[in-house]
C-alpha cells in the first residue's frame, strides 16, 4: 500500500525527466554524473553527504596489496592484476584496465578544466606526506601537493610550516617521523597572521583568498627558509581553485578572492622556493574544493543537481523507469519528482546510508535489495580491532552481475536499468586496501558504459 508520502508524490508533476538517476553525491556519484553527461545523456543526482568531503583530495588506485601482510603497492597496475587474482570477486575484477585508465583520464581532465589538476607517474604510485608523518602511496595527487612529492624523493632541504592553535597538523610530528631518512627536514610554529586560540581550516583557507593575508603570511615565513628548497603548509591555502587560474598563474598585487593557485603563486615569488600543501585530517579542504568543482561546473554539463538531498522513495514507471521521490526539509516533505529510464545507485556505504544497520542485520534501504553480509551480528568484527585481516562488515554490500546490475535474492538482476558502483558495493574493503577514489571512478564508469549498452 502507498505510503502518504508516496501519494502525494505520485500526484506531483515530474520535476525532471531524464536518462539517468544518480544516486548518490559521493565520489562515485560525481563520477557516476559526470561520465554520464559526457557521453550527451541527461542525468539527474541526489543524494544525502557524501565521503567526498572527508577525502584527503588524492586519488587511489590500490596503495595496499595484500592487505593482511601490509604490503604497500608501487605498482597499482601489476597490483591490480594480483588484487584479481587473489579476490576473484572483487568489483575491480569487473573492469578491465583499459576501462580504469580511461576513467582515471576523463575524470582529472574534469578537474582541471574546474581549476584542480592532478599530477602522477604513469605505472607506479606516488608517496604523499601526510599530516602525521607517514607516507601515502596515491596514483594521482592535486598539484598543489605534487612539489612536496619530489621533496621528499630527492630529499630536498625543506621548511614545514605548523600554525600555532590548529590541531590534527604537527610540524614536530612530522619531522620527527621522517627526520632519520629526511636530514634537510625541519619545522617551525608560527601564528597565523590576524588569528589566535584555536584554528579551523575553514577559517584559515577563507583568510587566505585575500591576497594581503597571503603576504602578510609570506612575511611571517621568509625569515625561516633559510637553505629550505621547498616549504611545505597544511592544506588550507584557498577553499577553492579558481578556473581561470593555474599552477603557473600569479595574481597581482592587493587583488581579492584568490584561488589556491594565486595563493601558491604568490607565496614561491615571495619566497623564491616551490611551495606545496600537505593533507590534513578529515574533514579537509582538499575534499571540500572537490565537492565545490563538481556541484560547480557539473550544472554546466546538463546534469540537474539536487545537493544533499536524499531520495524517499521511488515507483516504477509504465514504460520500465523510475520515478523517485526527492525528500524535502520536513518530515515527509517532497521536495521534487524525477523520471528516469534508468538509475546508478552510488549511495556509499554506511556514512553516505546507502546501507543502514540495526541490531540484527545490514539493509539497502532505498530498494530493498539483499545485502551481502554475515550471518550474525556477532561474526561482523574480530575480536582483535587491528586484526590484520579487517572485518567482515567491511566487506558487506551489494552483490552485482557482470555488468554492475545488483542481484536479488534469486540470484538474477533485479532491474534490467539499475546498475551499482563505488563502496556500496559487496566483496571489497576500500579503506584497507586503499584504494576507494579508484573503485569509485572505474565502476563509475564501467555502471555508465553498462547502462548506455542497455539503451542499444
Amino acid at each position: 500500500m502507498p505510503t502518504d508520502t508516496a501519494s502525494k508524490a505520485h500526484a506531483m508533476e515530474p520535476d525532471c525527466s531524464c536518462d539517468l538517476m544518480v544516486v548518490g553525491a559521493g565520489m562515485a556519484g560525481m563520477a557516476a554524473a559526470l561520465f554520464a553527461s559526457s557521453r550527451g545523456l541527461s542525468v539527474a543526482q541526489a543524494g544525502a553527504l557524501g565521503g567526498i568531503d572527508f577525502s584527503t583530495g588524492m586519488l587511489d588506485l590500490l596503495g595496499m596489496h595484500p592487505v593482511e601482510e601490509l604490503h604497500a603497492v608501487d605498482n597499482p597496475w601489476q597490483g591490480l592484476e594480483a588484487l584479481r587474482r587473489d579476490e576473484p570477486h572483487h568489483p575491480y575484477g569487473l573492469v578491465p584496465d583499459a576501462d580504469v585508465r580511461a576513467a582515471f583520464e576523463d575524470f582529472t581532465a574534469f578537474l582541471a578544466e574546474a581549476g584542480l589538476p592532478y599530477d602522477g607517474y604513469a605505472d607506479r604510485n606516488a608517496r604523499v606526506l601526510t599530516s602525521l608523518g607517514t607516507v601515502k602511496p596515491t596514483y594521482r595527487a592535486p598539484c598543489s601537493m605534487w612539489p612536496g612529492v619530489q621533496a621528499m624523493e630527492r630529499k630536498l632541504p625543506c621548511l614545514i610550516i605548523d600554525f600555532i592553535g590548529l590541531k590534527g597538523f604537527s610540524g614536530r610530528q612530522i619531522v620527527e617521523v621522517r627526520g632519520p631518512e629526511w636530514p634537510g627536514l625541519r619545522s617551525v610554529r608560527i601564528p597565523f597572521p590576524g588569528c589566535a586560540g584555536e584554528l579551523y581550516p575553514e577559517h584559515l583557507a577563507w583568510s587566505l583568498t585575500e591576497m594581503d593575508v597571503v603576504d602578510w603570511l609570506a612575511e611571517s615565513v621568509a625569515e625561516h627558509v633559510q637553505d629550505a628548497q621547498a616549504v611545505g603548509f597544511p592544506a588550507v591555502l584557498g577553499p577553492y581553485a579558481a578556473p581561470a587560474s593555474t599552477a603557473s598563474s600569479t595574481a597581482s598585487v592587493g587583488a581579492a578572492s584568490s584561488g589556491l593557485y594565486d595563493v601558491i603563486a604568490r607565496l614561491r615569488e615571495r619566497l623564491g622556493v616551490e611551495i606545496f600543501e600537505i593533507p590534513t585530517m578529515p574533514p579537509s579542504i582538499a575534499g571540500l574544493r572537490l565537492r565545490a568543482a563538481f556541484e560547480t561546473f557539473l550544472p554546466g554539463r546538463g546534469v540537474r543537481i539536487y545537493p544533499q538531498k536524499r531520495v524517499a522513495e521511488w515507483e516504477r514507471t509504465d514504460n520500465g523507469g523510475f520515478r523517485f521521490h526527492i525528500a524535502g526539509a520536513g518530515e515527509g516533505d517532497i521536495e521534487a519528482v524525477v523520471e528516469a529510464r534508468g538509475a546508478i545507485l552510488a549511495g556509499g556505504r554506511f556514512f553516505g546510508k546507502g546501507l543502514t544497520a540495526d541490531r540484527h542485520a545490514v539493509h539497502e534501504p532505498l530498494f530493498g535489495l539483499p545485502v551481502l553480509q554475515p550471518k550474525h551480528r556477532d561474526e561482523w568484527h574480530r575480536e582483535d580491532f587491528f586484526d590484520a585481516r579487517g572485518h567482515p562488515l567491511n566487506r558487506t554490500g551489494v552483490e552485482v552481475d557482470a555488468r554492475l546490475r545488483p542481484l536479488s535474492e534469486n540470484g538474477h538482476p533485479a532491474f534490467p536499468n539499475l546498475f551499482a558502483a563505488g563502496s556500496i558495493l559487496a566483496n571489497q574493503d576500500w579503506m584497507r586496501a586503499k584504494c576507494g577514489a579508484g573503485l569509485a571512478i572505474a565502476t563509475a564508469y564501467a555502471a555508465v558504459q553498462s547502462y548506455q549498452n542497455s539503451l542499444s
